[in-house]
């Protein structure tokens, strides 16, 4: 009898710890329930609408920059003025560029009088040469933009020499197109000949074709 007791007595004392526990195990899943439930989930990713890169008759995006030999700012729109401007994206590296850059002291100086700048941009370097000498070494007026990697991106300049004409308004009314010409002085002198073009329809020089 007392053999009987005390396995009843045993089996009572189980099955109130086993209660305990899964009452205790409940306890510690509402917890973490509660606790799930007030942490804030993270928001979704959102997508970054990417701006298409300008074009003629777009204006052209705003932006600053650091002048190339003495560090002063520079601004766009402001720069203008109010008047044309020829923009040339440039690397000491870029053979077409090097063909093409010693037209821009022609044309700055025969525009001189209508107040069109030239304004240079280096851009793609990569540390290959040094764009301050080389701008000193044309050695005519320009505004000169050092650093100018995010201006090119802004501008979807993806091959060099980038080069388009602003009006006064800050609208692109010229961007060269592809070629297929080597570097050398014929792709120049027909880019010299396009960029006076807008600018003499920009200045009223000239009429438009279109």
């Amino acid at each position: 009898m007392f053999r009987v007791f005390l396995l009843l007595s045993l089996g009572l004392l189980l099955s109130a710890c086993a209660k305990e526990d899964a009452s205790e195990t409940a306890k510690a899943v509402d917890i973490a329930e509660d606790a799930s439930a007030s942490v804030p989930s993270a928001p979704a990713p959102t997508e970054v609408e990417l701006l298409p890169p300008p074009k003629v008759g777009d204006a052209a995006p705003s932006w600053s920059g650091a002048h190339l030999l003495d560090g002063s700012a520079i601004r766009f729109p402001e720069v203008l003025n109010g008047n044309p401007a020829v923009m040339v994206f440039w690397a000491t590296w870029c053979p077409y560029c090097k063909a093409f850059m010693p037209y821009t002291e022609g044309i700055q100086q025969d525009y001189n009088d209508e107040g069109v700048q030239i304004l240079t941009f280096n851009a793609k370097e990569r540390g290959r040469g040094d764009p301050r000498a080389y701008i000193e070494s044309l050695g005519f007026p320009m505004v000169p933009v050092a650093d100018a990697d995010e201006i090119a991106s802004l501008y979807g300049v993806e091959f060099i020499p980038g080069l388009m004409v602003v009006d006064g308004s800050g609208q692109i009314v010229y961007q060269r197109g592809w070629t297929d010409l080597p570097a050398g002085k014929k792709v120049a002198e027909q880019w010299n000949l396009e960029v006076r073009r807008a600018l003499d329809i920009s200045l009223g020089l000239a009429e438009s074709e279109s």
